[in-house]
């Protein structure tokens, strides 16, 4: 971790890191990006293959529908910062595609400190962690998307937590009706945010 801790100083050295052994098979390191002083912050897993390739995050399908949503619900996107629990790729290979692979705890462990500087740095009212893996690297290992979704946490030297699904989940769904189902449970639950975040600046 470098000296300075803001994150310009933070993105520069999270190039060279070498926490894990992700960096091996990724083209790049991906941090996160947004408004500086942000009062919410998105957290997902890792990126995807497009974001490794871009070194942006949530720049593909997945992040298109995050920010549909995200406007939908009354989220400024460009007053958001967005990134992920793990900042390389983590992907098997299927053909000449590369797919994506969830990381392990022990991978999620290791970038966790580029997590917190983020967090330290941008100061958010608000964390909103999408999926499964980014809500149990701040909230723990036992923590359930499914049962506790679109509810506000408290979790000891972070600002309130709010966990729901990953948009690519509902890219993933099998019919349009299912899809359409979860995208509106999906903004549902960004509007919990939307408010949440009014009453912490009220």
């Amino acid at each position: 971790m470098p000296a300075r801790q803001d994150l310009p100083s933070l993105q520069l050295a999270s190039k060279e890191c070498r926490g894990c052994d992700l960096y091996r098979h990724a083209t790049q390191t991906v941090f996160g990006e947004g408004r500086v002083s942000a009062t919410i912050l998105f957290v997902g897993e890792q990126p995807g293959d497009q974001e490794d390739l871009a070194g942006r995050p949530f720049v593909g399908p997945a992040g298109r529908l995050l920010d549909a949503c995200m406007e939908e619900a009354g989220i400024d996107r460009s007053a958001a910062y967005v990134t992920n629990a793990v900042k390389h790729f983590k992907w098997e290979p299927r053909g000449k595609r590369r797919i994506h692979k969830k990381p392990t705890m022990r991978e999620v462990a290791a970038c966790r400190p580029w997590l917190n500087a983020e967090i330290e740095a941008v100061g958010p009212k608000l964390i909103v962690c999408l999926g499964a893996t980014a809500a149990q690297s701040l909230l723990g290992s036992s923590f359930r998307v499914t049962q506790d979704r679109g509810r506000i946490f408290e979790a000891k030297g972070h600002p309130p937590i709010m966990a729901t699904v990953h948009p690519s989940s509902i890219l993933r769904a099998q019919t349009d009706e299912d899809r359409e189902r979860e995208r509106s449970l999906f903004v549902a639950d960004l509007v919990t945010a939307a408010k949440a975040l009014h009453h912490a600046r009220v």
